[in-house]
């Protein structure tokens, strides 16, 4: 079998990703360290991008959107103290690489985008790698998803001044939400326990995130989605 120069390249890149993006900057949670080892983040970027999947950066998708750097995607997933058997609500899909990383880490991920295309596409993505438990949905993500509520946990890669009521809502008991909250150079990453109906908030670290947009897009009906469950 002949080995192909450009795919061992690529896999390489992944190792190192891991050891020296993520571990050597902290993430301890091993099952987020191996899965991360496992996801093929340069098949959620343009072609051209490719050789750039595993630096330590964001890289644009289109629309004005991003995909986060590795060790944020590393870091939201090892605060939601994933076990397997959660049922998680994922606001604002992108690329679909961090669902991606949730659906194996979690039970079934609903994704929400609100942008049409971009959720597609990484539809698309997500199918080709034969990750079925990945629900892609396109509507307003700041109002959740009540058809499917509570969430054991709920991961928002968007910022916005605070985090929106229906989200918190949503959160089942004992669940976990993890967002960035601020604007611009002020944003910091919150993470929000339920714990006896009472929502227990803590700072974490700073963060840099798109804007979510609230209001752009019409909220979900019920029953609606870009693939059935």
């Amino acid at each position: 079998m002949v080995r192909s120069p450009v795919k061992d390249t690529l896999i390489l890149a992944r190792r190192l990703m891991v050891t020296e993006q993520l571990a050597a900057r902290g993430i301890r949670y091993e099952r987020v360290l191996q899965v991360m080892g496992e996801v093929p983040r340069h098949l959620f970027v343009e072609e051209a991008l490719r050789s750039e999947a595993y630096g330590e950066h964001a890289l644009p998708i289109g629309f004005g959107q991003t995909i986060s750097q590795p060790y944020i995607v590393a870091r939201m997933c090892e605060l939601l103290k994933l076990e397997g058997t959660e049922k998680i609500l994922e606001v604002g899909l992108g690329s679909g690489y961090h669902a991606a990383v949730l659906s194996k880490l979690g039970r079934t991920v609903f994704a929400i985008e609100r942008i049409p295309k971009l959720a597609e596409r990484a539809r698309k993505t997500l199918d080709s790698l034969g990750m079925k438990n990945v629900i892609v949905k396109a509507g307003d993500g700041s109002t959740g998803l009540r058809s499917s509520a509570p969430f054991d946990r709920i991961a928002v890669t968007a910022a916005a001044g605070e985090i929106p009521a229906p989200l918190l809502e949503q959160l089942a008991e004992g669940g976990r939400l993890v967002m960035p909250v601020g604007k611009g150079e002020e944003q910091r990453m919150m993470l929000v326990e339920k714990k006896g109906g009472t929502l227990l908030r803590r700072e974490v670290e700073r963060a840099r995130f798109v804007p979510l947009i609230q209001g752009s897009g019409r909220a979900l009906s019920e029953g609606e989605k870009v693939r059935g469950e």
